[in-house]
């Protein structure tokens, strides 16, 4: 394959429009050493050759989404001025574009009237959720699911907040009869909502919590940092939908642009539906806001100096790409997910693999079959470095045995290791066939072997519905 590299021409266009706008300044040219640039620039090619290919079809493991070109190009051209979007003294087109592209997301949930800014990714988008949500209810605990994101235990310990983990069901979703019982009998401030967990892409029944929410008053934050933009997908299931149905009547929100948003990392959010939440971040920083009487990023964010570059590149994404159904970026996601239906299909029907449950989102985990969990779990080692060895990359994960409760294997681990794949490109729709022949072809080699560790190459599949 050949990287894209035609809009380079228009990055180049580009910098002559910026550089017209400080035309009347005295003159002065940087002048860098080219060869010195070049030297450096060669070798750190060279070591980046070594990387997992995650901008190809065949990469199909982990959470990681190429930018769109526009993301790229946009985010190149600010840093020819490196904006800081803390104060507006240092950001005079970036904190506006920021502004900008947080209401896009904002209205993309319903919310009309929020406060919300960026952050260097979801880990402090969450925080700024928990920390705000610790503010609200003093002394209060939060509660998450065992299947919420890891960040959220780490960062209740390094805010001081007591955490309770809720058990999820059989499809790894918050046990809502459990969380029940612990409202009844634990002081609960806040419950984390996870839209999309990053092991298995389970929602959480928000219409259930909010039920909750009605009857013993806590706060509802949501973690939709990977499965927020699924929002704008027509394909979803009831259940699913009906969550994000109502994803406008919690209180605080996370989500990550540099996921499903297209977007280079890092760039999160974090949205509060009520701005009166402001009056938490208040401080006086006389130095650095002095040259606008406007509201300055700073003065709503944890993080302090954050790269301009970010809010450009979603900006101009948004431009390109407005969160809308039907549009361009809502139909590259319906093209994920519908590829993560299609995978489950072709496991549910071969007898050598279990799937967890159907996918809710884009994300797809299955078992390989043994005949004990034990066993299981090394086959699916062994499938997952077979695959690999004929460029198909996918992820392993550590997952509880209930979740594969149609499994033909007997139990004798509480957990099993599993194969995982994020089908997060539209192309993996139509990669799928060439996929599946991949793995297919991995597994019968790995099963063939009757217990022996060695890992043998696959022929590499051939067709007409094949491309290199």
């Amino acid at each position: 394959m050949s990287l894209e590299k035609e809009s380079l021409a228009i990055l180049r266009d580009a910098l002559d429009v910026l550089e017209k706008g400080f035309q009347d300044l005295p003159a002065y040219q940087p002048a860098p050493d080219m060869e010195a640039l070049r030297s450096v620039m060669m070798t750190v090619a060279d070591k980046m050759q070594d990387n997992y290919p995650y901008h190809h079809p065949l990469y199909a493991g982990q959470m990681l989404k190429p930018p769109h070109p526009i993301a790229r190009l946009a985010y190149m051209l600010a840093m020819w001025i490196n904006p800081n979007n803390h104060a507006l003294d240092g950001s005079r087109a970036s904190s506006p574009m920021e502004k900008e592209a947080v209401a896009d997301i904002a209205a993309m949930f319903g919310w009309e009237s929020h406060l919300g800014h960026l952050t260097s990714g979801g880990t402090v988008a969450n925080m700024e959720g928990l920390w705000i949500a610790g503010c609200e209810h003093p002394g209060k605990a939060i509660a998450a699911s065992t299947q919420s994101h890891y960040t959220h235990h780490r960062l209740t310990g390094v805010l001081g907040i007591p955490f309770i983990e809720v058990p999820v069901d059989e499809r790894a979703r918050m046990d809502v009869d459990v969380l029940r019982r612990l409202l009844q009998r634990e002081d609960i401030g806040t419950v984390v909502v996870t839209i999309g967990t990053t092991a298995t892409g389970s929602i959480d029944p928000l219409p259930e919590i909010l039920a909750l929410r009605d009857e013993f008053d806590f706060r509802i934050h949501a973690d939709t940092a990977y499965g927020g933009y699924f929002a704008l997908v027509d394909n979803l299931g009831e259940e699913a939908r009906a969550a994000y149905d109502l994803l406008s009547e919690v209180d605080s929100l996370a989500i990550d642009p540099h996921k499903h948003g297209l977007q280079p990392y890092g760039c999160g959010c974090i949205l509060f539906k009520n701005p009166a939440v402001g009056r938490f971040y208040k401080h006086d920083s006389p130095y650095t806001y002095f040259t606008s009487s406007d509201l300055h990023l700073g003065e709503i964010t944890l993080e302090c100096s954050r790269a301009g570059a970010s809010a450009v590149g979603l900006w101009a994404t948004h431009q390109m790409m407005p969160l809308v159904m039907g549009g361009t970026l809502a139909n590259g996601l319906s093209k994920g997910r519908e590829a993560a239906l299609d995978l489950h299909r072709r496991l549910e029907n071969d007898s050598r693999f279990t799937p967890a449950f159907a996918p809710q989102l884009d994300i797809v985990v299955w078992a390989v079959n043994g005949q004990t969990s034990a066993e299981a779990s090394w086959r699916a080692q062994q499938v997952f470095d077979a695959c690999a060895a004929n460029n198909l990359h996918l992820a392993l994960v550590k997952l509880p045995a209930k979740f594969f409760k149609h499994a033909p294997f007997s139990v004798d681990e509480d957990t099993l290791t599993c194969l995982r794949s994020c089908l997060m490109k539209p192309e993996h729709l139509e990669w799928m066939p060439r996929i599946w022949d991949i793995l297919d072809q991995s597994t019968a080699i790995i099963l063939d072997e009757g217990g022996h560790p060695a890992v043998k190459t696959a022929p590499a599949p051939q067709g007409p519905d094949y491309k290199d």
